[in-house]
């Protein structure tokens, strides 16, 4: 899946992070850690004036501008924090304890104040993960963040239009969501992490689904309350889609296995280790196709 500029980029990316720590860095799973990527400049554009500069771009023009600012640094504070969950599980009478590194929030774009979550496709939100040596998360793994969440969100649905690909509707979207934080009280410059809000892009089998003519991006989630998601397991959308309801919720590929690090891929590989990380079992390709117009 990473290609020779994609480890450039991250080269470049860990080179010009002089704070940031990864979680394959510590011996437990108790620390907050932080995506590896640039402090925000002080220049940076505010999420609402990246929305006046995208709107109106083709689909594969905005996705590279919001590439360049993630990778710039241009992400508020709790969009970076990844926090650990911890749990124990026995597979055949083997008992294994495994702690992963989730973001505290969906990938937004901006600052703390002003901020966009910005949609996108699978194979753009993979390419993210590829260079930031994360991964997306699973069906199960949404579930037990929600079920570990401080903070649970309402959905919030807007009318079905063709407009709900755009971005006037993502920042509508995003102000919907803010107004719930705020009514909240919820502390963003906590670990917590905050869920309910967004449908994930998720792996599975189905992104390869046989029957189907082509890949697909596969969602789930949008929980109202544990194990009661508006969005079951999806995947009738081809993988070009993206709208206002899909968030891109990062997950550290640095895990740890009864104290030993290992990468989330191999779990989700292994005949067995793969049911601590997915309903499906095996999930061979743990990934979406690369990106066309990124390269």
């Amino acid at each position: 899946m990473k290609k020779a500029l994609s480890a450039i980029l991250l080269i470049i990316v860990f080179v010009q992070t002089s704070c940031a720590r990864t979680p394959s860095a510590f011996d437990s799973g108790d620390t907050l850690s932080y995506l590896n990527i640039p402090d925000r400049r002080e220049n940076a554009l505010t999420g609402s004036a990246f929305v006046r500069q995208v709107t109106g771009m083709s689909m594969e023009d905005r996705e590279a501008a919001v590439v360049r600012e993630i990778l710039s640094g241009n992400v508020p504070s709790f969009s970076r924090r990844l926090r650990p969950i911890k749990f124990s599980q026995t597979i055949e009478t083997k008992t294994y304890e495994l702690v992963y590194f989730v973001a505290c929030d969906y990938l937004a774009l901006g600052s703390d104040q002003d901020f966009l979550y910005i949609p996108l496709t699978p194979s753009t939100a993979q390419h993210l993960a590829d260079i930031l040596d994360c991964s997306l998360p699973t069906k199960k793994i949404v579930d037990h963040i929600y079920a570990n969440a401080e903070s649970t969100l309402t959905p919030q649905p807007i009318p079905p239009s063709e407009k709900m690909t755009t971005v006037p509707v993502f920042f509508q979207h995003t102000d919907s969501i803010k107004q719930q934080i705020a009514h909240l009280k919820f502390d963003r410059f906590s670990m917590g992490l905050i869920a309910g809000h967004k449908k994930d892009i998720i792996l599975s089998n189905k992104i390869y689904d046989p029957a189907r003519t082509s890949e697909r991006v596969v969602i789930y989630g949008w929980h109202t309350s544990e194990k009661n998601p508006i969005q079951p397991v999806y995947h009738g959308h081809a993988a070009w889609y993206a709208d206002y309801s899909h968030g891109v919720r990062l997950i550290s590929q640095s895990v740890l296995l009864n104290g030993v690090s290992m990468q989330m891929e191999i779990i989700l590989k292994d005949p067995v280790l793969s049911k601590l990380l997915s309903d499906e079992g095996v999930i061979d390709k743990p990934y979406y196709p690369e990106s066309n117009f990124l390269d």
